[in-house]
This record gives C-alpha cells, structure tokens and sequence, in this order.
C-alpha cells in the first residue's frame, strides 16, 4: 500500500457526487449511506453489493441510523419508525435491546457494518436544537447503561457501533450543522458529566468514537474545533485510554467547513483523527484528497500520522471480521 492508498482509507463519503466509484478502487475506507440512497430494500442491497464489488480494501458500509430523528430508511419503512434514544429508553432495557436487534438485523440485511450510534451525549441543556431525545438520558449514569446495551447488541449482531460526539454534544445550545458551538465548561465538570460515558464506552472496548464539531474552552482558548484540536484528541488517546478509531463527524458540516476544506483535513490529521467523514464525493473532495496525499510525501507530520490512522482503520476492520487473510 503506498501513502495515497493509506489515506484514501482514512475517508467515508457519500455517493452524491458519484467520485466514491473511482476512490473505491484507491482504497476508500467507506461509504456512508443517506436517505437517498434508499429507495427501496432491493434498490439498496444490489448498490451496497457494487460497492462491495469495486473496492480494493473491504468498507466500512454506514449509516446514522439511531430511531426517531435520525433514521435513514424511512422509505423502505412506509412511515413505521424506530423510536429514538430517550423514548426507547424510557420503555426499559428490554425493549431497547429488542429494538436495537431490529435495527442490527436489518442494516446486516442491506450489507451493512457500521452504525453510527449509540449517541452518548447527556442532554443537560433543555434548549439543545440537535441532541434532545436523541441523548438516552439528562443523567449521565442513564447515558452510561443505555449506552452500553446498545454497544453490546450491536457488537453481538455483527455491526460495528460508533460512540458519539466526544466530548459531550449536550450542553450545546447551537446546531454545530450551522455554527460552530461554544461549551464553556471548567475540565473537571466535563469529566463529571458530559466525558463520563466516553469513560465508560472506552472500558466497554469500543472501537470508534467520533468527534464532534465543538469548541471545547476546556481544551482550547481559541475556536477550534474538538475535531480539530490536538488537546482534545490528545486527551481522548492519553488521559482516557482510547486505542480505537478516531472519526469527525460530517466534516462538511459549517461548524468545521469554514476552516477551508484541505486546511481542515490537514489539521485533523495533525490532531490526531484517524477517519473523516464527507457527505459528498465530489470532485472538490477528491481532489483535497490527492493533494493530502502529494503533500504527505514531504511532510513528515501527516505521513507518520497517515501511516498511524491506516494501521487503527485495519486493525479495527480485522477485529470486525472485515478483512480476509488477502488483506494486509
């Protein structure tokens, strides 16, 4: 595997854009999936099987697919919803390990491997416009069990689960989809409440956890997002002990976009996260991607870090059972 091949696995995009067909054969780590790229379920299944078909190294094949809010088979489901973190919850733990079950058999049934949840943010701002019933809990010990079921269904039925948004998307009172919000909260109340289930997730053995597009005052003076801050990241590796994959959310996202598209990625990767996602994969992506991948070649910094992610990225996809013996 050379360098461009290394990086292009540290990428899940999305198939608007229609540049995925060609990054797949140079070694695109994933596909995120949205609603509409689900028609209905034979549509889905025959695209995520060409998908399969194409891609030099097996994909992360995802999808944020939580219940209520955040769902993205709507079409397939004829209006019938799954119920989201906090109502699921609210119906006791066996309901929400049935439920979860549902949605691990189905996302298997499409081809599926990763999903982007649980969502463990603890929903201690009332006015929060994006975590709400999303969160399973206002209470972080309600975070902590709700998020463990989950993780431990999903792992048990074959699909990968990615704990979200560290540090905490809870105290927010701006969509970070907009903006890019401020949690200006002292490190030792964080830890108390809004870390306390990245904690606990990373000694359930999780093997993702995205970050969010936050600007943590704990962690930076300036407005840098925890995606972007090597302190924040830092902290996730050192003080907590995370040795998983580390993954942005959206990075399309205007709380991360308006930092210029490769000055984002470049800082990322200077941060420390291991993974990207994009919602497009068009041209203006790819060709961000080739110019990382050219300037990774004098730049020691972002070729060792490079070199790093990949090594998570497979060890992560050889623990799942993505990977066969082929594969190095």
């Amino acid at each position: 595997m050379d360098i461009k091949e290394k990086l292009y696995q540290m990428f899940i995009l999305g198939t608007e854009g229609g540049g995925y067909k060609t990054a797949m054969q140079q070694g695109l780590g994933g596909i995120i999936f949205f609603t509409r790229d689900i028609i209905n379920s034979q549509q889905f299944t025959k695209l995520v099987e060409n998908i399969k078909s194409i891609a030099l190294i097996p994909p992360f094949l995802s999808i944020d697919q939580e219940g209520g809010r955040v769902e993205r088979t709507e079409n397939i489901h004829n209006g019938k919803k799954y119920l989201s973190a906090k109502y699921a919850y609210e119906k006791g733990e066996e309901f929400l390990r049935r439920q979860t079950k549902d949605i691990a058999a189905e996302l298997k049934s499409y081809g599926l491997n990763l999903n982007f949840a649980p969502c463990i943010d603890v929903n201690t701002n009332p006015d929060n416009p994006i975590i709400g019933e999303r969160a399973f809990s206002s209470d972080a010990d309600g975070v902590i069990n709700g998020a463990h079921i989950v993780s431990t269904v999903y792992q048990e039925n074959g699909i990968i689960p990615c704990a979200k948004h560290y540090p905490g998307h809870g105290d927010a009172n701006t969509d970070s989809h907009l903006t890019l919000p401020e949690i200006d909260i002292p490190l030792a109340e964080m830890e108390k409440t809004h870390i306390k289930p990245f904690i606990a997730s990373v000694h359930d053995g999780i093997g993702m956890i995205m970050a969010a597009h936050l600007h943590c005052t704990c962690f930076e003076k300036s407005a840098i997002p925890t995606s972007l801050s090597k302190k924040a990241l830092s902290y996730l590796r050192n003080n907590i002990g995370f040795d998983g994959v580390i993954i942005s959310d959206d990075m399309i996202m205007k709380g991360v976009a308006n930092f210029g598209l490769q000055n984002a990625c470049e800082m990322g990767i200077r941060a420390g996260l291991n993974m990207f996602i994009y919602r497009y994969s068009s041209p203006d992506i790819i060709n961000m991607i080739e110019n990382v991948a050219q300037k990774a070649l004098t730049d020691p910094e972002l070729y060792q870090n490079i070199e790093f992610s990949y090594g998570k990225i497979m060890e992560l996809k050889q623990k799942s059972g993505l990977l066969n013996k082929n594969n190095n």
